[in-house]
């Protein structure tokens, strides 16, 4: 089969021989995905990555040898261009955190429908951030919005915020009854201020400032 030039590739990590079979049967029915390998921990992730350059790495977090939290650390320290999703059962607030602040670009829950997965996939290749509703309610149901950062407007803070949860500029716009242009100013300008260029950046800020938990 010919690989379109616009394809995600995908590299697949899990221990469990039947999850990767039936995630790698399902998604590859979307045209625009292509699983190019397939490993069971950690290091091997990182060792076939070396080779077959993956635009993604699906990856669990509890896996033998090496973990996907220590995975994804080695990942970003050593391929930092590749974009990492985890797919974990747990949805402890602690252990998402953890994952976000060693550089994952997103955390799906693996009871998440198989439209969500391919959704948030894309999401994260198109250099966005990614969090499944379950992740959302573990880590930012006591956000506080009312703590101030320096460097940011009250606006700009409220908009950092949502941001960090996840929401697309649309929702953003809807929450905050601004325009869409309006949100894409506020978060030019958060960006600009904070120098944070990244999606994933800019949820760790918000962690670190107390702008969500």
């Amino acid at each position: 089969m010919t690989i379109s030039p616009s394809s995600l590739r995908v590299l697949l990590v899990d221990d469990h021989t039947l999850v990767l079979d039936g995630l790698q049967a399902r998604l590859e029915l979307e045209g625009n995905i292509d699983i190019i390998g397939t490993a069971s921990n950690g290091l091997e992730a990182l060792e076939k990555a070396k080779i077959l350059n993956p635009d993604l790495v699906l990856m669990d977090v509890s896996m033998p040898v090496l973990n996907g939290l220590e995975a994804t650390k080695r990942f970003k320290a050593e391929q930092p261009e590749i974009k990492i999703l985890m797919l974990s059962m747990h949805h402890d607030k602690e252990y998402i955190m953890s994952l976000i602040q060693s550089g994952a670009n997103g955390y799906v829950l693996k009871d998440v429908s198989s439209e969500e997965l391919v959704q948030a996939m894309n999401t994260v290749h198109q250099g966005g951030t990614y969090f499944s509703s379950g992740a959302s309610d573990a880590l930012f149901a006591k956000a506080n919005p009312t703590v101030k950062c320096e460097e940011l407007t009250k606006r700009e803070i409220a908009v950092l915020t949502h941001l960090a949860t996840g929401l697309s500029n649309k929702e953003i716009a809807q929450a905050l009854d601004i325009s869409v242009r309006t949100v894409e100013t506020h978060r030019q300008n958060i960006k600009s201020k904070l120098d944070i260029q990244s999606s994933a950046g800019l949820v760790k800020y918000a962690i670190e400032h107390k702008l969500i938990e």
